[in-house]
C-alpha cells in the first residue's frame, strides 16, 4: 500500500503513471511528511502502546510549544496521515488506519 494512497485512481506500485489528480496527492503527502519535526511526531504516536497520542505527550516529548505541534499535527490531520480524537479537553491523535503500513515502512 502506497503512503498516499488517498482515492489514487492509479496504482503506482503496479508501475501505472500518476494522473494529475493522484500527483497532486502524493505530493500533499510529501509535504506533509518531509518535515523533521513531522517525522518525529508520526514515529512517536508509531510507536506508543496505545496506538495514540495526546497533544500534551507529543509537547513534552519534542520540547517544542503547543501551538507549534498543533500546526504540525493539522497539517498531518489535513492530508489524512492522522486522526483526530477528542476527549474533553484533550485531543489525541493517532495514525489513520489504512495508513498505518505505508507510515510504519516510512519510518523503518
Amino acid at each position: 500500500m502506497a503512503i498516499a494512497d488517498r482515492d489514487s485512481p492509479t496504482d503506482v506500485a503496479s508501475g501505472g503513471a500518476l494522473d494529475r489528480d493522484a500527483a497532486e496527492a502524493l505530493a500533499r503527502t510529501f509535504r506533509a511528511v518531509s518535515d523533521p519535526t513531522r517525522l518525529q511526531i508520526l514515529s512517536f504516536i508509531n510507536g506508543s502502546a496505545r496506538g495514540e497520542a495526546m497533544v500534551s505527550e507529543i509537547t513534552a516529548y519534542l520540547g517544542l510549544r503547543q501551538p507549534t505541534v498543533s500546526h504540525h499535527l493539522k497539517v498531518m490531520a489535513e492530508d489524512g496521515l492522522l486522526v483526530r480524537r477528542q476527549e474533553g479537553r484533550t485531543a489525541w491523535f493517532s495514525i489513520t488506519p489504512e495508513r498505518r503500513t505505508a507510515i510504519a515502512d516510512l519510518l523503518s
